[in-house]
């Protein structure tokens, strides 16, 4: 019988990436909300990346028995002294919008010049294992945010952050390009690798 992974997330771009980069893995990957835990949700009042995903997952897996994978993501934008970071998700307030999030985060850069609009993405994944031991993983993206939104695909600030790997926004690569070079697909190659280790 596979062991089985719950993700504390609900969100589909999210879970497709996980299930995509854990399927050579013997593990089911589900999302909380196949089992019922669509309203599950926890305050992200850490002050660190590492403190919400570690919380999320923690709390999850007081409700399931598995592994629990949560993570929490931050764009840090140098010119705004890594702000939004791990405010990313409620930059312009609640209820959160990620068009407003955008726009906000546009006015904030609309005198800075291209050379030092300088960011990255950071994901920090925790994982409770069935036993409740925990471990985590981060990986990271490096660009830069442009002066308008490009592209159709992703979610986030994705149709701002040009990658540096590639020259194209998140939002204008297919999933494949984007599951190779994200920074939750580093975060994931990482957690891979210690996973391996432990089963």
């Amino acid at each position: 019988m596979s062991r089985r992974i719950i993700l504390s997330s609900g969100n589909k771009h999210k879970v497709s990436e996980i299930k995509d980069i854990l399927k050579d893995m013997p593990f089911e990957v589900i999302s909380k909300d196949v089992l019922g835990y669509n309203d599950f949700d926890v305050e992200e009042d850490g002050t660190t990346l590492e403190e919400n995903a570690l919380k999320k997952a923690e709390e999850l897996h007081k409700l399931t028995n598995g592994i629990v994978i949560a993570d929490d993501t931050g764009l840090f934008v140098d010119a705004l002294n890594g702000a939004p970071g791990v405010y990313s998700a409620r930059y312009a307030g609640e209820p959160t919008s990620d068009k407003n999030n955008r726009e906000l985060l546009l006015e904030n850069l609309k005198d800075v010049p291209y050379e030092k609009r300088t960011a990255h993405f950071k994901t920090v994944i925790a994982v409770v294992l069935e036993d409740g031991s925990k471990m985590t993983a981060e990986g990271s993206a490096f660009g830069v945010i442009g002066f308008e939104e490009k592209g159709k695909n992703g979610f986030g600030y994705d149709s701002l952050f040009i990658s540096d790997d590639s020259g194209k926004t998140f939002a204008e690569m297919t999933d494949e390009e984007k599951n190779k070079i994200s920074h939750r697909a580093r975060a994931l190659q990482n957690l891979k690798k210690s996973l391996e280790e432990r089963i």
